[in-house]
């Protein structure tokens, strides 16, 4: 009861950890704030939105909902597996691939990683500044800078702050969800929409796509959220509590997306937000339906944010050694990422259901390779055991540049270019696949194949066991043991 004391009054308002190793006497938090976390960033509008293009572009209801959910188990178990891997190693998830690419080679993924970031924040700023600006009865543009004040705030105070917005959010997206699924059966014979099935490859891949991808994106960021919990947490506990709140948060969403777009007789497309609370009423209703999405945005805004702010660091890190944040260059790093993003949503919130379509599917060719290599090596071919003080040494056991890993990646990107169908790039193989964009499933598959098989062979020497910092207290109970182990 002490111990759970201290540690409770020792968890500060504003985060003072960037992306340092958690000391276990700074662990807290319970398996239910996975849960909760990744279940209001998902109770949101652009989650509905995902969900209602496998309609607008082409898909019946039926075969959709099948295809979304195939998509979330699939995508969501990536997603889940980077998550148990933050109480192990009490660090954000990309300084971990360093073992994979070299101290200074994980910036090649991280780079694209913070680009990851950027879009997700700027299409999600577009439809919380729509719901703002109705709400407040201001132009949604305004609505995107008030937006943008919030994310700011939320991801400066950092890591306690996020979670408890998304216990409030995942309370209030369940009350909202709830309230629209109601309605719209109470408006629209869903039974006769699922009655209508025309299945098409084409469209059923589309589907699942669309969903793989939305889990898979949370890979690079999902450990951040978990690195806090105790390291005795259980893997396979962390794996349920975070996937399982992801996965029925999206496919929640997406349903709700999926009917909505298939009821509304072409009026969705372009007036999302308008459309979805128009489901629920007018006035008060209303208002209140335009305060949960925009509070719903804040959760997974905020989250892209501080990944993004995570990533930076671990750029700067990796190129300058141990790299102590303090709040105020937190500040900036955040001012400049979501002014960034911000600036993106004004100058591109009048097309944005096209550009997000594409842009959601043509990442995946960037990050189904990163995923793949690190999972295979941490579960697989390391099996947990990181040199987690060598991880800040480009000297030391993964040295600067990782050839095999890098050239995995590369290649899992390359391997992909003739597979993929978006409006940046479309591969000569699309059309004889009839249109069926299969690049992520390449992506997944042949890196994962190819990297385990010749990591085995040439990875660099693996350490007997987890290697972690050396803890302050450890260090003062028993001082001989103060220069075997790097302190981060």
């Amino acid at each position: 009861m002490a111990v759970t004391s201290t540690r409770a009054s020792s968890k500060p308002l504003i985060e003072k950890r960037s992306i340092d190793y958690i000391p276990e006497t700074e662990r807290h938090g319970r398996l239910l704030s996975q849960f909760t976390l990744w279940m209001g960033a998902n109770l949101q509008i652009t989650a509905i939105v995902t969900g209602a293009l496998a309609v607008v572009l082409g898909g019946d209801v039926f075969w959709s909902l099948i295809g979304l959910l195939i998509g979330q188990l699939l995508g969501g178990g990536v997603m889940a597996l980077h998550a148990a891997q933050g109480p192990k190693l009490g660090l954000p998830q990309m300084i971990s691939s360093r073992v994979q690419f070299g101290v200074y080679g994980a910036a090649i993924p991280i780079v694209l990683v913070c680009l990851m970031y950027l879009g997700f924040t700027a299409t999600g700023t577009v439809l919380s500044g729509q719901a703002l600006g109705q709400l407040f009865g201001v132009s949604d543009s305004v609505g995107i800078l008030i937006f943008a004040s919030v994310i700011v705030l939320v991801t400066v105070l950092g890591y306690r702050v996020i979670h408890f917005i998304g216990r409030v959010a995942s309370i209030l997206g369940v009350i909202a969800f709830v309230y629209l699924f109601a309605r719209l059966m109470s408006q629209t014979d869903v039974g006769a929409l699922l009655q209508i099935r025309h299945f098409s490859w084409s469209s059923f891949l589309l589907a699942v796509s669309l969903a793989a991808s939305w889990q898979i994106a949370f890979g690079p960021y999902v450990a951040d959220y978990s690195r806090y919990l105790p390291s005795k947490t259980s893997s396979v506990k962390t794996f349920f509590a975070a996937g399982a709140g992801s996965v029925i948060g999206a496919q929640v969403a997406m349903i709700l997306g999926v009917f909505a777009a298939a009821s509304a007789n072409g009026q969705f497309a372009g007036h999302e937000v308008a459309y979805i609370v128009g489901l629920g009423g007018t006035g008060a209703t209303a208002a209140l339906l335009y305060f949960s999405i925009a509070f719903g945005k804040v959760t997974i805004s905020t989250l892209n944010s501080y990944g993004s702010f995570m990533c930076i660091a671990t750029i700067i890190s990796g190129f300058r050694g141990h790299l102590n944040v303090t709040r105020l260059q937190r500040l900036v790093f955040v001012l400049v990422i979501v002014g960034a993003a911000t600036l993106i949503a004004l100058l591109g919130q009048h097309s944005f259901l096209g550009a997000f379509k594409s842009f959601i599917l043509f990442l995946l060719a960037f990050f189904t390779p990163w995923s793949a290599i690190n999972l295979v090596d941490y579960y697989c071919i390391t099996r947990e055991r990181y040199d987690v003080p060598a991880l800040n040494d480009p000297n030391g056991r993964y040295g600067r540049w990782n050839a095999l890993g890098i050239s995995v990646y590369v290649f899992g990107v390359l391997v992909q270019l003739p597979f993929i169908a978006t409006k940046f790039y479309t591969g000569p193989l699309v059309e004889a696949m009839g249109g069926v964009d299969i690049s992520w499933i390449i992506g997944l598959v042949v890196p994962a194949a190819l990297y385990y098989v010749v990591a085995r062979k040439w990875h660099s020497a693996v350490p007997d066991q987890l290697i972690l910092p050396v803890e302050q207290d450890a260090v003062d109970a028993q001082p001989s043991r103060a220069g075997r182990i790097q302190a981060v």
